[in-house]
């Protein structure tokens, strides 16, 4: 559907800009008039592209908490989301939203809506409003999403501020390094070989690096280049790509901090569809969307299929040997005994205390080993030019 440009006046007299989508010049005029509003220019967008990177995660969380009120005081949602659109700011999501707003006062559900912008409502979003519009449970959904997203933000908010310091002391070290090695030491050392001294190997393997240290560079760039593309080669079969996946999961380090991670974030997922009254046949599928991991949401849907059949829901994943003992074992207590959405909330709580508690572990130890790592190598920098000069002040007081 074409997106149209427009500027127009609402009823206090004041100019408003958005985008919205209409099969027309004509209907989008007619949408505009709808809202309230007198149209001055109506034009098509140039810019038909997503609105990708202009909507951020605090505008998202602002809009649902917004959403979750007014929804909650029994304002309606179409009511509900041109309340919304009018408090925010940012251009792009008042578009977004108010483009929500016609579909909805055209019947269509707001979830499946949503699903045309999925830069900036996520499969997880989308699936949960359906879910809640079905239900009934919109402002129930809309709070607990809230809460996800706050809760996320928070997250994502504490790994920055902890990454900061140690990505500019990488960032400064690699600065004094390629300074040290492109500048200072080819000067030092040419001194050292006019002179005609025997310059130690440490000393000459840092000058075989400061001479080649662009050629590296592009080698470099070029290895990293055609790992990628032969990545993206291998993976465009889809049984190479699940194979791949499956190996992600079994790094050393960090495979292990992927798999609780997605697992974590699949549990809180079924979790709240669950608790929207969707069946648990759909709140897998739905579900099995938030993993970026294929394998896992390859097994994940073979499990869908063993419920559709009449099987035990953990089957499959425990046949997978890939799943945790303790989510094995809460979710088939939660299957025996009629609790999944209870065991499914203790499943991620427990995950994600055990993810806290492996970032507290690498952040604490990550600047130390930058400060050892980069110490050490501008040392050997520092060894390679003093080396040679300590030599010389021998051979001379001999």
């Amino acid at each position: 559907m074409p997106t149209y440009s427009y500027t127009a006046i609402n009823t206090n007299g004041l100019k408003k800009k958005g985008i919205l989508s209409a099969a027309s010049e004509r209907e989008a005029r007619k949408f505009i008039k709808d809202l309230q509003l007198t149209p001055i220019t109506v034009s098509l967008s140039k810019n038909k592209s997503s609105f990708r990177n202009k909507v951020k995660n605090k505008d998202i969380v602002i809009m649902t908490r917004q959403l979750a009120t007014l929804l909650e005081a029994n304002t309606s949602i179409v009511d509900a989301l041109k309340i919304t659109a009018d408090q925010l700011n940012n251009k792009d999501l008042i578009s977004i939203i108010l483009n929500l707003r016609e579909d909805v006062v055209q019947g269509k559900r707001l979830g499946h809506s949503m699903k045309k912008y999925p830069d900036v409502f996520n499969n997880t979003y989308s699936s949960l409003v359906t879910a809640g519009d079905s239900s009934g449970n919109l402002d129930i959904i809309f709070n607990k999403l809230a809460d996800y997203l706050e809760e996320s933000a928070s997250i994502r908010q504490k790994v920055v501020s902890a990454l900061t310091y140690p990505f500019i002391l990488i960032g400064f070290s690699i600065i004094v390094i390629f300074a040290l090695l492109t500048f200072v030491l080819p000067q030092v050392i040419s001194q050292f070989v006019k002179a005609g001294a025997e310059l130690p190997l440490i000393t000459e393997l840092l000058i075989g690096l400061s001479n080649n240290i662009f050629i590296i560079i592009i080698f470099i760039a070029l290895l990293v280049s055609a790992t990628i593309f032969a990545y993206r080669k291998y993976t465009s079969d889809i049984d190479n790509l699940l194979h791949a996946h499956k190996k992600f999961l079994k790094l050393p380090l960090i495979g292990n901090f992927i798999l609780i991670s997605e697992i974590e974030r699949f549990s809180s997922t079924m979790a709240l569809i669950m608790e929207s009254g969707t069946n648990l046949d759909i709140a897998i599928e739905e579900s099995s969307k938030v993993f970026n991991n294929k394998y896992l949401q390859h097994i994940v849907m073979k499990a869908k299929k063993d419920v559709v059949e009449g099987k035990d829901f953990i089957f499959s994943l425990n046949k997978s040997e890939i799943f945790p003992n303790i989510f094995i074992q809460l979710i088939s207590s939660g299957y025996k005994s009629g609790n999944l959405i209870k065991m499914f909330h203790k499943s991620s709580d427990f995950l994600k205390n055990e993810i806290d508690s492996k970032r507290s572990v690498f952040l604490s130890l990550l600047e130390p080993l930058v400060i050892i790592f980069m110490g050490g190598f501008i040392m050997l920098i520092v060894l390679a030019i003093l080396i040679p000069i300590m030599q010389m002040n021998t051979l001379s007081l001999g």
